[in-house]
């Protein structure tokens, strides 16, 4: 959205254009929302207040036009109020019972240019699965998408597979405290968000997950950020820490299971080495 806006500006003959425009952009100077206006001799260069360069570029003047300027919008501007979202990738998510869904999907899409879907959530995280059932409330008809988060790329279809970026900076925290001579037991990895940034510092990363569409997703997840040094297993983690092969083999053990982490502890205890975390 334009709006004509009457502002001062710096009349330069086209020969001089650009050695003023990048002195009024060093000086923080330059009006960058309002077009840059010409005729045959001269280039009016929009500022954001009354200037004095003529010592330096005696050929130029400074007087007041009237310029077609960008109208920064907000969700204030356009809803009245600032709505509550998540965002993946290129999808966004909103309460899909708000009454106001489709205003804050429409306001969402054109506040935020990457966005293409915007989902409506239908039902909180549920079933041995952790998913959420979607509908689609503007733009693309889509539940896949690839979210990158600390130079990781993660490839997912939010309907398949259990998803938040809320846990970004503790992902983070988590791969900062790993080191070369780690192996890490990741026992309900997902798509891998986890797994995949910590396997750049460990030694060994074993990802497990129950949620065939997670591992398939995991796997390619690994392939997309060429982790070469990660285990795969599609199985209830309940089952699989009793295998003799796992027995005491981690330095660390992520337990991301909201809710019913503490439910496994024993089975985690079975996994993790003496004096591990």
């Amino acid at each position: 959205m334009t709006v004509k806006r009457r502002l001062w500006c710096v009349q330069v003959p086209k020969q001089s254009g650009e050695p003023v425009r990048s002195l009024l952009v060093e000086m923080g100077a330059f009006q960058k929302d309002a077009a840059v206006q010409r005729d045959d001799a001269y280039l009016y260069f929009p500022v954001k207040y009354e200037i004095g360069i003529a010592d330096q570029f005696p050929d130029v003047r400074l007087l007041q036009r009237d310029f077609e300027c960008v109208e920064k919008q907000t969700f204030e501007s356009i809803l009245g109020f600032t709505p509550s979202y998540d965002m993946i990738g290129d999808i966004a998510i909103i309460d899909s019972d708000d009454p106001d869904a489709e205003r804050i999907a429409d306001a969402i899409i054109r506040m935020h240019r990457h966005i293409k879907t915007v989902l409506g959530a239908m039902s909180p995280v549920q079933g041995e699965f952790r998913v959420r059932d979607f509908r689609v409330v503007a733009g693309e008809p889509k539940t896949e998408t690839v979210h990158k988060e600390y130079g990781c790329q993660y490839e997912i279809d939010l309907a398949r597979v259990y998803f938040t970026q809320r846990l970004a900076t503790e992902r983070k925290r988590i791969a900062d405290q790993v080191c070369g001579r780690d192996v890490v037991v990741d026992m309900f990895a997902g798509a891998g968000p986890f797994s995949i940034l910590v396997a750049k510092s460990a030694k060994e990363v074993v990802a497990i997950d129950m949620n065939p569409a997670a591992t398939r997703y995991l796997e390619r997840n690994a392939r997309l950020n060429r982790i070469n040094n990660m285990r795969i297993i599609c199985s209830d983690a309940a089952d699989v820490a009793y295998d003799p092969d796992l027995a005491h083999i981690a330095d660390h053990v992520i337990m991301n299971l909201p809710h019913s982490a503490e439910e496994f502890l024993d089975e985690a205890l079975t996994i993790l080495k003496p004096g591990g975390i």
